[in-house]
């Protein structure tokens, strides 16, 4: 059996995407714990696993976790590991690596995975080494949206806005302001918003706003359109077959914003 370390960050500054599609995949696996700096807003204390927290992202004090723990598979999803640090910690602990990837760079891996739906295989062809098992495309979305795909619900809102779990530009209240003043509106966010107080002033008869809502993929069903991110929320839109507007709100999201705008979805760039 494999022990398994997952190494991911969030804050109100990177977001929580990271740690929620590694929680889908984490539930694949019998013994995992975590590893994370303790940043602001992070949300480690909702991952039900073992959580080390890191006091820097030195390659060091990672290599010291593994060993003194013998991990034996370790899954990066964290934008500040690149391929020359890969390398080095498979050279000095000699465990199995599973890599994330959004980007399309390179990685020093035994396994990649991109669950965006602008992957192919081929994008990896001279990206990582040849014995990499590569998964693109490969979707990572919660059991609950293709339970809820099956439900016939009553639209109760006109639109649904989500960017994501910390919207650090505020783009938000700004969508919110687009809108018809008579439209119903559903605002999911999560308490590593640093404009929740400012989001919270603008609930009204016709806005509700969510916070850390464990029931999103009902709301999502439960709306006319959504306004999303151009993100993860995109697979989970199409998991229920629901009509929405990606916007890109980082650069992260550029790949996906691209495929979303060559494939006739309407799309927009707020970064």
């Amino acid at each position: 059996m494999q022990k398994v370390l997952f190494r991911s960050d969030s804050s109100s500054l990177i977001g929580l995407g990271h740690i929620k599609r590694d929680l889908v995949y984490a539930s694949t696996f019998d013994d995992v714990s975590f590893a994370c700096l303790e940043l602001e807003g992070n949300i480690a204390h909702e991952i039900p696993y073992k959580v080390y927290f890191l006091s820097s992202n030195e390659l060091n004090e990672l290599i010291n976790l593994i060993n003194e723990h013998k991990f034996t598979h370790i899954i990066i999803d964290n934008y500040a590991i690149d391929y020359e640090f890969e390398k080095t910690l498979k050279q000095a602990t000699n465990v199995q690596i599973t890599s994330f990837d959004d980007e399309l760079k390179p990685h020093f891996c035994d396994r990649l995975i991109n669950p965006n739906l602008y992957a192919t295989k081929e994008d990896y062809a001279n990206l990582v080494p040849k014995t990499c098992e590569i998964l693109a495309g490969f979707k990572l979305v919660r059991d609950e949206f293709y339970k809820e795909a099956g439900i016939k619900r009553s639209k109760i809102y006109d639109y649904f806005i989500c960017l994501g779990g910390s919207d650090v530009k505020n783009l938000t209240a700004n969508l919110i302001n687009s809108l018809p003043q008579n439209a119903k509106i559903a605002v999911a966010t999560t308490s590593a918003n640093a404009n929740l107080s400012m989001l919270k002033s603008l609930e009204n008869a016709n806005l509700s706003l969510f916070v850390d809502s464990l029931n999103l993929a009902k709301l999502m069903n439960e709306s006319k359109k959504l306004l999303i991110s151009a993100s993860s929320l995109v697979n989970e839109a199409m998991v229920l077959n629901a009509k929405f507007t990606a916007y890109k709100v980082a650069p992260n999201q550029q790949k996906i914003y691209e495929y979303l705008q060559a494939n006739g979805f309407e799309c927009y760039d707020l970064d």
